[in-house]
């Protein structure tokens, strides 16, 4: 089974909320970094101070024939410098040539250099460091002591444990993770408010559309949408229009359908019963009924066709293109016989013309357009004329009849609406007219005029050359 897709509001609160706490938790990282620089600077001032006070305490003395480093300073004088019993400070005191003056002993001396640009007015360097087993925090300062005997350089190193710096970054921490949480849940609640406002139009239309009773197709109606969501409404509009024109035009369709196929079937009712009460002879009732099934069976056709046509429009276009000029001779080489029965002068001017659509659909255009002029047409002349007319394809089916009025020029595309001809069943011109939209051409019906009057009437039928018809 497929997942199910996110909704529009889970979208928009994860599209939103989640880059939201990604960069709020970069920021929280971020000032619990600040924030520890800043406490390690303030410490290490006061480890500075405590290595400065220690160094001004430091004097010369000679003795062995030298002059040495002397240190009187007792552990409580670093207890200023504690700031609380939670952190315990070390100190060690190294002569001119590193020898042990004052202090622990075992502190490590400093192995490293002085950086190349402090940030403070003496020769310190801090460094990180272990001493019994503890992370401590070491402040080296090479102090000058100067006398009468003589000078040098001293080495003063202080260190501090940890637990008060430590102490200090989880209460940063712990303030920073607060803060930053409710700045987040403030987001998250105007964020939730404010995509549930935003998406309210959407359920409401959601909700209008599941209250619809079945079959209502009126478009829908939503004042408060916001300019954003006009789009879907109106696509949604036109495409319940389309619908709605269809469902009519199918309810039209079946309505005309029924009577025209009750109309047949009633006659050949009558003439069935009339054949069994004798009241014509047996070969005049079979003929009889046999004309009947004929007009009933081509309408059946006809309706096959028609529908046949309307599914084309809602098919791709995958047919190949074919040469309507060879299929225009074979239907005018089926209908000879009619021609010929009717004594008509025929005309067949035919040219090759490479044209994008099924077989059938072209063969059903050619064949009704003929089979109408050749019906209604009168006795006059009777012309096929096909030929290229870039970008276009052009069909004209020219008979010598009497034409058609302005009224009868729309009406006549009409499924059913036959012309006064017996036996016609109205549904030619409508199939013709459905076959061209559907393959992007067009059918009109023009009255050709002579000598002032209409001398018969031009059935045009223009369909794109295959080379230009849109894919």
């Amino acid at each position: 089974m497929a997942p199910q897709p996110l909704s529009l509001r889970r979208q928009l609160l994860i599209g939103i909320l989640l880059p939201v706490f990604v960069i709020v938790l970069i920021n929280t990282v971020s000032l619990y970094r600040q924030a520890l620089l800043a406490a390690d600077t303030a410490y290490d001032r006061t480890l500075l101070a405590s290595a400065k006070s220690i160094g001004e305490l430091l004097e010369l003395v000679a003795a062995d024939g030298g002059v040495h480093v002397k240190a009187n300073l007792p552990y409580s004088a670093l207890e200023p410098f504690e700031a609380d019993n939670r952190s315990r400070m070390y100190y060690r005191i190294s002569g001119f040539d590193g020898e042990m003056v004052s202090g622990f002993a075992d502190l490590p001396p400093w192995r490293g250099q002085l950086p190349a640009q402090g940030q403070y007015a003496a020769l310190v360097d801090f460094y990180d460091d272990r001493y019994l087993d503890e992370p401590v925090r070491v402040a080296v300062l090479l102090q000058p002591v100067a006398g009468i005997e003589g000078q040098g350089m001293a080495t003063v190193q202080v260190a501090e444990t940890l637990e008060l710096r430590e102490t200090l970054a989880r209460r940063i921490l712990l303030d920073t993770l607060w803060r930053q949480a409710v700045l987040v849940a403030v987001i998250a609640a105007v964020v939730v408010w404010a995509v549930q406002r935003a998406t309210r139009p959407v359920r409401e239309v959601s909700r209008t559309l599941g209250e619809r009773a079945e079959g209502d197709l009126t478009p829908l109606v939503a004042p408060r949408a916001p300019r954003e969501l006009q789009p879907l409404l109106e696509g949604m509009n036109l495409v319940m229009g389309r619908l709605r024109h269809l469902l009519e035009h199918q309810k039209r369709f079946v309505r005309d359908a029924a009577h025209q196929l009750r109309t047949p079937l009633a006659v050949l009712k009558v003439q069935t019963q009339s054949a069994m009460r004798g009241d014509v002879a047996p070969a005049q009732a079979l003929q009889e009924i046999n004309a009947t099934i004929d007009r009933a069976t081509q309408l059946a056709n006809q309706m096959l066709a028609l529908a046949r046509v309307e599914q084309l429009r809602t098919q791709p276009a995958d047919a190949a293109p074919v040469d309507w000029g060879a299929i225009a001779r074979g239907v005018a080489l089926d209908l000879s016989a009619l021609i010929a029965e009717r004594d008509i002068d025929f005309e067949l001017d035919v040219q090759a013309v490479p044209v994008r659509a099924h077989e059938w659909a072209l063969r059903e255009l050619t064949r009704n357009l003929l089979h109408n002029a050749i019906r209604h047409g009168g006795d006059g002349p009777l012309l096929v004329r096909l030929r290229p007319a870039t970008p276009w394809a052009e069909l004209v089916v020219a008979d010598g009849g009497p034409g058609i009025s302005n009224d009868q020029r729309q009406r006549l595309f009409e499924p059913f609406a036959a012309s006064s001809a017996a036996g016609s069943s109205g549904l030619g011109l409508a199939i013709c007219r459905e076959i061209a939209t559907s393959l992007g051409g067009t059918l009109e019906l023009r009255n050709r005029l002579g000598d002032g009057r209409v001398a018969g009437l031009d059935a045009i039928a223009l369909l794109p050359l295959a080379d230009n018809r849109p894919s």
